[in-house]
């Protein structure tokens, strides 16, 4: 039995979610359609998407097809980490541990506290006015 040429794998933070499809080719990484420098300006946004590849020392070994979608910059930044370790565990299950270490493949369970009724959010209540 071969090994599968693509492999796939979804990644979450918060309300963002990213489909993340990678091949074996030389490091080209589209999210959206659209290429990770023009998709993320921010060069920390950037790098937090490559860690997964820098900490097992495969960037420029594959190619990835993401499909982000929900939340803000930041939160899909981390569902599309999230997503990369996630497939490239699939691609080789002995970057588990490295991965696993690292907090790559945790899934970030928090999310937004909900506003509750008679206040101004979810923690903060209206001033108080003694006159």
């Amino acid at each position: 039995m071969t090994a599968p040429e693509r492999f796939y794998a979804t990644g979450k933070r918060k309300m963002a979610v990213a489909r993340v499809w990678m091949t074996p080719g030389g490091g080209q990484i589209k999210i959206n359609k659209r290429p990770l420098t023009e998709y993320f300006g921010r060069e920390t946004l950037r790098a937090v998407v490559e860690q997964p590849l820098a900490l097992t020392q495969t960037q420029g070994r594959f190619d990835f097809y993401i499909l982000a979608d929900g939340g803000g910059i930041s939160g899909q930044a981390e569902a599309i980490r999230n997503g990369i370790a996630k497939a490239l565990e699939e691609f080789n299950p002995d970057l588990r541990t490295s991965l696993k270490r690292a907090g790559f493949l945790t899934r970030d369970a928090r999310k937004k506290e909900r506003k509750k009724y008679g206040q101004r959010g979810a923690r903060a209540r209206y001033q108080y006015s003694k006159r």
